[in-house]
């Protein structure tokens, strides 16, 4: 014989129970009893057993005993019943109310009968709670031995306490069968499941603007969900015009987006815009990414054209469905995003959370020839990666926004250490090696990774905001790692209206959008960088391209 447990144990509303299912938090009182004639042991639930006792709340003694056979029983005990059970897993404990202390027992899974004997229940239930160093006032033993299953019994009854729960186990309906208990089972996992499927397609068709997408848009990547935030019902009726519509709509949105930054003057974006309309190959510099933007920024016929940020309409948040199950998971704090990014971005995020508040938003400026400043400004749990590069003339802001589904967008800049230009996918590009920084969104909320890639040998900063000097842009601390003119920050929150964007430099990724395989994320592609592009003033774009959809827009040559 042995005695794992020995002493005292504390009960609550007078129960205590032995608990071998990890996955469960043990039968109700009904379901513990139901079908028995003992009442103060129930063990109708397979695998767990419910243990009443006199005391409502305090400390109890209590011992359990593990026999190889069935012991003698001492006529001292006034109330003594019987139980058959077997453990559904080793994990077998005598637990406390509440997830309080609890005891391993170390029974095998196998048929066992248990005698649970009371002492003191009626004086125990009169006083009703025991404070500590009060005198004991009841005791119990719970034994255990191997045998097959058998009825309950009442082996011995005096206490009211224990009469009275014999009454109520004997009142109860019988409990259900196997079968009946694997056929509940069984639907009450249906009904989970039904209703997560529900939640999931909720929440997706919240997504996407109130309808389901088809499988091409699930399937397209590109800038979909970047466009999706300004035009639910734009981006599903591109999806199904068609691919011929879906051409002219990216044909319409590059020209547009040059026309707007006053690119199609310039013959190397002229001849591009011709290629796309007579569906040639882009010619050159467009067919080399980094080539595309050093034309850019030594070309000095480029207008300096800037326009402010293209700022989505606000849509109201995801109510789930009314039926109970798992949460839709909720975006990340600003604070929790910070701790997401990593690689030189590190530094601005950390300086931002610490130094200026969870939420806190790096903002570059144009500074003629000198480093970028920033400015630090509370803002919400979106994340949206900022790059500049700089030309001959000037600090030339390209930036990403990072709209999209969940407030942000799949939306990926990289920053160019030897070459003289910056790629943003979406909407800017460029070449060379690489520091890459994702910001990427699901449908439980943003975040931002900055991940180092192929650095080679060239240069790149980070700017850290600084909290010194009386203007918002006052100061900023650079750290270096070479001599290149490209920086890199991130910022949380939705997008700053007042911030002015190269025209130019948001407009070209429309042009190589356009120039996509597929004319579904061409399409897409192309009106997201023309928005960019067209920055505040993207209303009256998206207008003329919902022409264009609807074929009441004529999409003439360059």
């Amino acid at each position: 014989m042995r005695r794992p447990v020995e002493g005292e144990v504390h009960v609550h509303y007078g129960q205590i129970y032995v608990e071998t299912d990890p996955d469960s938090f043990g039968p109700g009182l009904s379901e513990a009893f139901a079908g028995q004639s003992a009442g103060l042991c129930g063990a109708a639930t397979p695998g767990a057993l419910w243990l009443s006792t006199g005391l409502h709340t305090g400390g109890v003694g209590f011992t359990v005993e593990v026999h190889e056979q069935a012991p003698p029983l001492d006529p001292a005990w006034e109330d003594v019943v019987e139980v058959s059970f077997r453990p559904v897993s080793e994990d077998c404990a005598l637990v406390e109310w509440g997830g309080g202390d609890s005891w391993q027992l170390e029974l095998e899974e196998t048929d066992y009968r248990v005698r649970y004997c009371a002492q003191g229940m009626d004086r125990a239930s009169e006083r009703d709670t025991r404070l500590d160093g009060e005198p004991r006032l009841d005791c119990y033993l719970l034994q255990f031995w191997p045998a097959p299953p058998e009825p309950d019994r009442v082996l011995k009854q005096t206490s009211r306490v224990a009469a009275y729960w014999h009454r109520y186990a004997r009142e109860l309906p019988p409990p259900p069968t196997p079968a009946e208990r694997a056929e509940a089972e069984r639907q009450a996992r249906l009904a989970q499941e039904t209703a997560e499927r529900e939640r999931l397609l909720a929440f997706e068709r919240w997504q996407w603007g109130g309808q389901l997408p088809s499988r091409s848009l699930r399937d397209i990547g590109g800038n979909v969900r970047g466009l999706l935030a300004f035009d639910p019902a734009l981006v599903h009726a591109i999806d199904a015009a068609g691919p011929v519509i879906q051409r002219a709509v990216a044909l319409f949105a590059a020209r547009r987006a040059c026309e707007a930054a006053g690119l199609t003057a310039l013959d190397w974006v002229a001849g591009a815009l011709t290629a796309l309309t007579e569906r040639r190959p882009l010619p050159p510099p467009f067919d080399d990414d980094a080539r595309m933007w050093e034309t850019l920024a030594t070309d000095p016929r480029v207008p300096d054209r800037t326009v402010g940020r293209a700022v989505p309409p606000e849509r109201p948040p995801f109510r789930p469905p009314a039926s109970p199950g798992t949460p839709v998971p909720q975006p990340l704090d600003a604070a929790q995003a910070a701790q997401a990014v990593v690689g030189p971005a590190a530094a601005v995020a950390n300086r931002l959370i610490s130094g200026s508040g969870a939420g806190a938003e790096v903002t570059p400026r144009s500074s003629g020839s000198g480093p970028e400043t920033a400015r630090a400004t509370g803002s919400g749990p979106c994340a949206e990666v900022t790059s500049q590069v700089s030309d001959s003339r000037a600090w030339v802001e390209v930036t990403a926004p990072a709209f999209g589904s969940g407030p942000c967008a799949e939306v990926t800049s990289r920053v160019s250490d030897s070459g003289a230009g910056a790629e943003v996918t979406g909407p800017a590009s460029g070449s060379g090696a690489w520091v890459e920084v994702t910001a990427q969104a699901s449908g439980s909320g943003p975040y931002a990774v900055a991940a180092p890639q192929a650095s080679g040998s060239g240069p790149y900063e980070s700017a850290v905001s600084q909290e010194s000097g009386s203007g918002p842009y006052e100061s900023a601390v650079s750290q270096e790692s070479g001599s290149g003119p490209y920086a890199m920050a991130v910022t949380f929150g939705p997008p700053d209206p007042s911030l002015r964007m190269s025209q130019p430099h948001m407009a070209l990724p429309a042009v190589t959008g356009a120039a996509e395989p597929d004319p579904l994320r061409a399409a897409l592609d192309a009106v997201f960088a023309a928005v960019a592009a067209y920055g505040e003033n993207h209303p009256a774009l998206l207008a003329e391209v919902w022409s264009v959809v609807r074929g009441t827009a004529c999409v003439s040559g360059p």
